[in-house]
């Protein structure tokens, strides 16, 4: 478990033999988080299909629902708790197994907090809607989705934490069963819920809501009955509350990077109900942004489901190759970003989000779309321009990285980040008991 995935350091350039078998030690991890992650999103796409069968309306309310509940709510709540990867990095890399523990607690008992004024948020998105001009039926139908998804956003504060305690001690295993056992119950409780109850799109979001606490309890119960989680396992104390500083330094930045990327897309959403034909625009565009979430794996069987409105097929069909195309650019910029955060940039990050998106993609996207009279594909193609001004930016952030700098400087903070974001898999080298700091001595690896 705290075998290191950075292979030994030399002068010389890595073989093709290095190469591969570093290659499988990422892969080794990495597969099994794929599928978690994709796991917990195709709860929403499979909520969103569902109510798809149910027309044009309650496709179009439900995708402005979830792209607010993902912009105001779960967005910042995953970006604040990707504080953890540094802190029960550290706790965990130091073999301070205690802190890890402590460090989940504040970080649940935070995230709820924040959650108290978001459900205020949510339970007036529908009048704020129609505020704003977005169509009235459409906003009263997504007002009561999003009313609904309250639930859900509390058990989101208390799964995300717990998805980085095991994370961090590469306890991949149970995150992968619990996801997937989660989406297996999900699937026929949603059916139930939006065809038989007579609840309807509203059965929808009650079925994220559930399946969100189901996720949050497995993983509980596993962190409290399981004998590989007793290192790290210590009672719930008013210790907690002695974290809350230290916790939002690392939260607030986090959620920044992550939120300024997340809105750029789910702000297409809000655009589309400005245009002619909003329902129809909606649609599409919900569709499209589920395709390139799950890597265009299944966007025909996703447009299919989506509507039995053979004219959202159709239009979805002419946006198929831009979405191919999002779908390269995001995963290069995904890597990149992921470089950025392991060298502690995230700040860099922050900015070029904030150049790319908001500086180039969103006015061309709106220029496009309301001026030139391009529609959702325009707001597609402008938030695409985005995305490539955020790779080339991020491509020129990463060639400026000195790597020998990032991980032999003992004090330097990047190589702090190095050992904090593979914490679950190496331990410290050497530890500064006075500052409370571990770092990374890579020549000593075998």
């Amino acid at each position: 478990m705290e075998e290191s995935l950075i292979p030994k350091l030399d002068n010389r350039w890595l073989t093709w033999a290095a190469f591969v078998e570093e290659t499988k030690r990422v892969g080794y991890l990495a597969g099994p988080m794929v599928v978690v992650t994709l796991s917990q999103y195709l709860l929403q796409v499979t909520s969103t299909m569902m109510v798809g069968h149910l027309g044009v309306l309650p496709l179009a309310s439900s995708a402005i629902a979830i792209a607010l509940a993902t912009v105001t709510g779960f967005s910042v709540l995953l970006g604040m708790a990707c504080a953890l990867e540094t802190l029960c990095g550290q706790a965990y890399g130091a073999q301070q197994y205690r802190k890890l523990g402590i460090h989940t607690y504040t970080a649940i008992f935070c995230l709820i907090l924040v959650c108290i004024p978001l459900s205020v948020l949510w339970l007036n998105m529908g009048r704020l809607l129609v505020f704003i001009g977005q169509d009235p039926l459409i906003s009263h139908d997504a007002g009561n989705f999003i009313s609904w998804l309250i639930p859900a956003l509390f058990g989101y504060a208390t799964f995300q934490p717990l998805i980085r305690y095991f994370q961090t001690q590469s306890l991949i295993t149970p995150m992968l069963k619990c996801s997937c056992a989660s989406l297996i119950v999900h699937i026929p409780l949603c059916w139930v819920l939006v065809f038989k109850s007579g609840l309807e799109s509203i059965g929808g979001a009650l079925a994220i809501s559930i399946s969100n606490w189901l996720n949050a309890i497995f993983l509980s119960l596993y962190m409290w009955y399981s004998p590989t989680c007793t290192k790290t396992r210590v009672p719930i104390t008013m210790e907690l509350f002695q974290e809350f500083r230290e916790f939002f330094h690392f939260a607030i930045p986090s959620a920044v990077m992550v939120c300024l990327q997340w809105w750029s897309f789910e702000l297409l959403i809000m655009l589309s109900g400005f245009l002619p034909n909003p329902k129809l625009e909606t649609s599409v565009l919900s569709v499209c942004l589920n395709t390139i979430t799950t890597l265009y794996a299944i966007p025909h069987g996703i447009g299919a489901a989506a509507s039995n409105e053979k004219e959202v097929v159709d239009y979805v069909t002419t946006m198929a190759p831009l979405v191919c195309v999002s779908v390269i650019l995001d995963s290069l910029q995904g890597v990149l970003s992921g470089i950025a955060r392991g060298c502690g940039w995230q700040h860099i990050g922050a900015y070029v989000n904030l150049a790319a998106f908001y500086l180039v993609g969103i006015p061309v996207a709106a220029t496009l779309a309301f001026w030139l009279h391009l529609r959702g594909i325009g707001l597609w193609i402008g938030i695409q321009v985005g995305a490539f001004t955020q790779t080339i930016l991020l491509a020129i952030v990463t060639s400026c990285i000195n790597w020998e700098k990032q991980v032999c400087h003992p004090f330097s903070k990047s190589c702090i980040i190095l050992q904090l974001s593979c914490g679950c898999l190496c331990s410290c080298q050497r530890f500064d008991k006075k500052n409370n700091i571990g770092w990374i001595n890579l020549k000593n690896f075998n």
